[in-house]
């Protein structure tokens, strides 16, 4: 078995050396996983009181090479010290425990980060995650946009035509445009409604995505709403219930305020109409022939918007401390004698497909640009989590 490789913490140290040495110890992660053993990693902060060290497994640590990376070579640089040694053995996906192994109901999910995810899990999302997308996990990126349209993707595709593209028929296609350090922006089809949603975005989250912005159409609920005016959420009503027992109602879900002011800007700068406000997803395309009661809470909730994803990207993101934000555009307009028809959807497609999906890629660069090192995520944390250290914990 590989021998233990120990990170000491060196003052002075060169960002060049340190990173070299974080090399070293991922490289050592790779050579204990191949050599059929999950890696454990333990960390010693010494400016910690009451939680110095911290400890987990890794699995399959070259598809988020980036992540471990940037977050090992944070700790390090403020003086924590690494130990890199052999846990137990990988645990097949045909093992008969596995299920019993990934039931999240045993998890703490509010007291980790780096280590959130069990290694079974991370084995199984990743497997998940390549065959619903056809590309490998390692491409995607740290910023992605989710879809349940064919058209964003063909735009994606135009503007960054040598991106990476899924090979087959798949039942999420994704398109990567591929930067050194997975700098760049992954695109994903998750297909239409909640259940879809929390499928993608549970498996996503094992990645440790800087961001996520749910790019799709909405139902205009207030008067002055135009068709091809876009929304951002302020917050959710929650009527999608598929993350009713895992997140109780009562807790309070909103986007990050930071890509929502990004992605103001970018609206502003193109001088687009947009508003702010609640928006409702409900799990029932047909919401229309229940109109008495779906009106009522839309009514009460003062929604501006209806969906079907949003609220549930959210909520798995609150869950997985993923920061994240909804960019819909105004499609129909149900309650105002506008449904979404066929001649005048496509005729609307055509002339936003473009510019909504331009609106969410250069929020994302500001993003990036401001926020190298990843979105704060303090709101995200639960009151006792540990902090990992680092200027934006």
């Amino acid at each position: 078995m590989t021998q233990a490789l120990e990170i000491p913490s060196q003052s002075g140290e060169s960002g060049s050396a340190l990173g070299e040495r974080i090399d070293t110890a991922l490289v050592r992660m790779n050579e204990i996983y191949a050599g059929g053993h999950y890696p454990r990693v333990t960390v010693v902060r010494s400016w910690s009181e009451h939680n110095p060290a911290i400890s987990g497994e890794v699995a399959r640590p070259s598809c988020s090479r980036w992540y471990l990376f940037r977050e090992l070579k944070r700790l390090v640089s403020k003086g924590a010290s690494l130990r890199i040694e052999a846990s137990r053995p990988i645990v097949t996906l045909d093992d008969a425990s596995l299920l019993e192994r990934l039931d999240e109901h045993g998890w703490d999910l509010t007291r980790k980060k780096l280590f959130l995810f069990p290694p079974e899990r991370v084995e199984l999302s990743i497997e998940r995650l390549e065959h619903y997308t056809g590309t490998k996990a390692a491409d995607f990126q740290r910023y992605v946009l989710l879809t349940n349209y064919a058209m964003h993707m063909d735009a994606f595709v135009e503007e960054f035509p040598h991106c990476v593209r899924g090979e087959g028929s798949v039942q999420m296609p994704a398109c990567h445009h591929v930067l050194d350090e997975n700098l760049g922006v992954s695109i994903v089809n998750i297909g239409v409604g909640p259940s879809n949603a929390k499928n993608f975005t549970d498996h996503l989250a094992v990645l440790r995505p800087d961001a996520m912005i749910m790019v799709g159409h909405c139902g205009g609920i207030r008067n002055h709403q135009n068709i091809g005016d876009y929304v951002l959420a302020s917050g959710y009503m929650r009527a999608d219930r598929v993350l009713d027992e895992l997140l109780p109602l009562g807790v309070p879900i909103a986007p990050s305020f930071l890509l929502n002011t990004y992605l103001s800007k970018a609206l502003e700068d193109e001088q687009l109409e947009y508003r702010l406000g609640t928006v409702y997803t409900t799990a029932d395309r047909n919401w229309e022939l229940a109109l008495k009661r779906t009106r009522n809470e839309l009514q009460v909730s003062r929604s501006l918007a209806i969906d079907m994803e949003s609220a549930t990207v959210a909520a798995n993101g609150f869950r997985y401390r993923i920061p994240n934000a909804t960019l819909l555009c105004v499609s129909d307009k149900p309650l105002h004698g506008r449904p979404k028809l066929r001649g005048k959807a496509a005729e609307f497609y055509r002339e936003t497909k473009r510019k909504h999906l331009s609106v969410a890629i250069r929020a994302m660069s500001l993003a990036k640009r401001d926020w190298p090192w990843g979105l704060p995520t303090a709101s995200l944390r639960a009151l006792d989590e540990p902090l990992l250290g680092g200027a934006i914990d």
